[in-house]
């Protein structure tokens, strides 16, 4: 059976094999990991679908190729008419590893160490032995990013010769981006020279939002076992505040604005030492909140456990980042590619402040917080964004919540 550069995401047209974990002529077991494949969005484990022998590599670790590409053979003894070289273009001849050339080709050893293709190159140029690097892959293997990372703290060095700052303390220690870091490290590098961000906040009053959730707290955490957050309320009047504002939810192409049929929301999801990852809840705008709520606390459970697929980060349209558990007060986010506009939700907390009344302006304690949205300058202008925010407010702060439970 042939095993396919998978679909990493409804825009994405391509993906990178990070490294192969298996080489030709390997015994293989049903969903065994073979390779880790990455584009710039997301990094997944290639698990294989049956098990078998490992015939051929047909792309070496660090090509990048089309989806739908053929990486590898599997023979699962159900016949041979898979083992012939695959028809694509994208799969040119010189990437064919047949098992004889597997130990030169597929992934080689040096020192009891199996490096890939792209390593040795790497290791190579830079006159670099695989005993000066610590692995980061799995197993202790040595990655891509673990070369990378030491050429460039080698070329760092270099260039801070001549100053007499150390450039890194001294008994401290260097830690290479994992992949999941690395990823989302080029990916918002990339964001930031694609779209020319601008930022706008507004606060809101969240009273209405908090009196809903006091009233059903304890029902709620008991029913379901966990706590009902601002989130799904957000995310809510997010959905709602975008269907009267479709060009946010939207993606540039070219020269055009694509406004999109329905509202995926991505919900940033933090990992701890890990990094960050953005799942996507597919139609969130047919959600209600306790839907949404359950949806959310599902993928970011998933995404904690490492249970995420690429499916899970396929077709987002607006992405919601909270770091308002750790009290920020305003924070401006880095837009997700290719969508146009993302939203922090920072700390939410009492406040004084002014009611305006017909007896005069009074003081009240409150929950505030502020909300703020990045957004791409070329798919809307400030104006169109600032309605949106104040939209959004108004429904945040206007809305009987507690009819949605």
């Amino acid at each position: 059976m042939k095993v396919l550069m998978p679909q990493l995401g409804e825009t994405v047209a391509e993906g990178t094999v990070a490294v192969w974990y298996k080489q030709a002529g390997d015994q293989v077991e049903i969903d065994e990991i073979l390779a880790d494949v990455e584009t710039d969005k997301a990094a997944i484990e290639l698990p294989a679908a049956a098990a078998g022998v490992l015939t051929q590599i047909l792309v070496a670790a660090g090509k990048t190729v089309d989806v739908g590409t053929v990486l590898a053979v599997i023979d699962d003894g159900h016949g041979d008419d898979e083992q012939d070289e695959p028809e694509s273009a994208a799969v040119p001849q010189a990437d064919v590893v047949p098992i004889a050339k597997a130990k030169s080709r597929a992934v080689e050893r040096s020192g009891g160490q199996r490096l890939s293709p792209v390593v040795r190159r790497l290791l190579k140029e830079h006159d670099l032995e695989p005993s000066q690097l610590s692995g980061s892959g799995r197993d202790g293997r040595i990655t891509r990013a673990d070369v990378l990372a030491v050429i460039a703290a080698s070329q760092d060095k270099t260039r801070r010769m001549p100053s007499p700052i150390s450039a890194t303390v001294a008994g401290g220690r260097r830690v290479p981006f994992n992949r999941i870091q690395r990823v989302t490290a080029e990916h918002m590098v990339r964001s930031m020279a694609t779209s020319p961000h601008v930022l706008q906040a507004v606060e809101v009053d969240f009273s209405q939002v908090n009196r809903a959730r006091e009233s059903i707290r304890d029902a709620w955490r008991e029913q379901h076992n966990y706590s009902l957050t601002y989130l799904p309320f957000i995310g809510h009047a997010v959905c709602l505040a975008l269907g009267e504002f479709p060009h946010l939810n939207a993606s540039v192409e070219d020269d055009s604005l694509v406004l999109h049929a329905q509202i995926n929301l991505a919900i940033a999801v933090d990992l701890g030492p890990e990094g960050l990852v953005a799942p996507v809840i597919a139609s969130a705008d047919a959600l209600s909140v306790p839907e949404l709520s359950h949806k959310v606390r599902d993928v970011s459970q998933r995404a904690r456990n490492g249970d995420l697929t690429a499916d899970d980060f396929a077709g987002g349209t607006y992405t919601i980042s909270n770091s308002g558990t750790f009290g920020t007060l305003i924070t401006a986010p880095i837009i997700n590619q290719p969508q146009v506009a993302i939203l922090s939700m920072d700390g939410i907390r009492k406040r004084p402040v002014v009611i305006e009344g017909p007896a005069g302006d009074a003081l009240a304690i409150r929950q505030v917080g502020i909300l703020a949205q990045s957004f791409d300058h070329r798919a809307v202008d400030g104006a169109y964004s600032a309605a949106f925010l104040a939209r959004l407010r108004e429904l945040l702060e206007q809305t009987d919540w507690a009819r949605q439970f």
